[in-house]
Parts: structure tokens; sequence; C-alpha cells
């Protein structure tokens, strides 16, 4: 896995060193690891959000290196059935993997989120313009930006006004949030792929 955070060491094994010709004692215990997997396991099913890296840590009182190999037996695990381990902005969380996505959406339509295009057009120019104003948004769409596309936004936590932009005025300053990362399944917003072109699409009424 990527991106662990590495905090104080709360583990054993702190006697031992990169030139030990043995390795690391850490890598030498399958057993351990796959206990402590199915322990990460259990606090991802329980937790209603994503756990982050130093959390599980601290719960299990694991090193980073005890984590990685956990985590990647985990995965190897996960493999074998219908659940995924998702890392996003926030921490990692098991979900539902994206080849059930249809069986889900056929079956309980109810559950999937139905976004407007407006909606859709307005979030990626903040994602992937930001820091952005209104105004900048209306320009890059080229139509009047309702408030309550704003408001939609702000409700599902993806966006934030943070600072000021330094023009006649002093608007708001337009940024997305982790929970838009974690929404969409990404860990940072370098993940995002090519911006869409939005005039391709034409102007849509909101």
């Amino acid at each position: 896995m990527t991106n662990l955070d590495n905090p104080k060491d709360h583990s054993t094994n702190n006697n031992s060193t990169s030139n030990d010709p043995k390795g690391n004692p850490e890598d030498h215990h399958p057993d351990k690891h796959q206990s402590i997997s199915l322990d990460i396991e259990v606090l991802l099913h329980a937790s209603e959000a994503p756990l982050t890296a130093s959390s599980i840590r601290q719960y299990l009182s694991i090193s980073t290196k005890e984590l990685q190999l956990a985590l990647e037996i985990l995965q190897q695990r996960l493999d074998n059935g219908v659940l995924s381990l998702t890392e996003t902005a926030s921490g990692y969380r098991l979900q539902v993997a994206d080849q059930y996505s249809a069986l889900i959406q056929q079956v309980f339509p109810q559950r999937q989120q139905r976004l407007s295009q407006a909606l859709l057009e307005t979030l990626s120019v903040i994602a992937y313009k930001q820091p952005v104003t209104r105004s900048d948004i209306e320009y890059v769409r080229g139509v009047t930006l309702s408030s309550g596309i704003l408001r939609q936004l702000f409700d599902k936590g993806w966006i934030i006004e943070e600072g000021y932009k330094d023009t006649l005025g002093r608007p708001a300053l337009l940024h997305t949030t982790a929970q838009f990362l974690d929404a969409f399944g990404l860990t940072d917003l370098e993940q995002l792929p090519p911006m869409p072109d939005l005039a391709a699409v034409g102007s849509v009424s909101n």
C-alpha cells in the first residue's frame, strides 16, 4: 500500500537494524500478519468512516511495517471476494468491488445518487481550477450559476469557502474537501482524470 503516514512507532522490535543479514524480524511471522490483517478487516467493517493508517496502528499497537504487510495480506484475501480495500483522503475503507456496481444499481436504484449535469460541471470546475470564485465558475461554464447548485455541494460537504480573492468585492474562494475525495474514491487531487471539455457538453440550464 502507499501513502502510509509514519508517526512514532509504539511497537516492539526496536532493536532490529537495516544491516541485519537476517532482515527485519517482522518479515518472518506470516501467522502474526495474517492475524493482524483479520483485526484490520474487523475494524474497517465496524467503522462508519475510513480509518487512517496512524489510527489503525494505534488501535492495534503495531508498527508501520506490520501495518503494510497486513494490508497486503488483507488485499490478497479480498481479491477472492466481493469487497475491495480502498484508500481515500480520509483513510482506508472496505467497499463493494466496482464490478458489482451495475447489480447494486439494478436492485437498489434508490441508493444511487443522481447528480445533475449542472452540479457535475460546477464541481468539475472547482475541483480542477481551485481555488475559484463563483464568477470564475460562471465564466468557464458560460451560464449563470444558481445558488441551489452551490448549496447542494456545501450540504454534501464536498466544497468549502476558504480565503478571498484580492479583487473588487473580495469574493470567497471555493475549494473541494476531503469528503469530496472520499465520495469519489480518491486519495488526492492528482488522481483526478483529465478535465472534461465543458464546451463540448454545451450550456445546461440550472
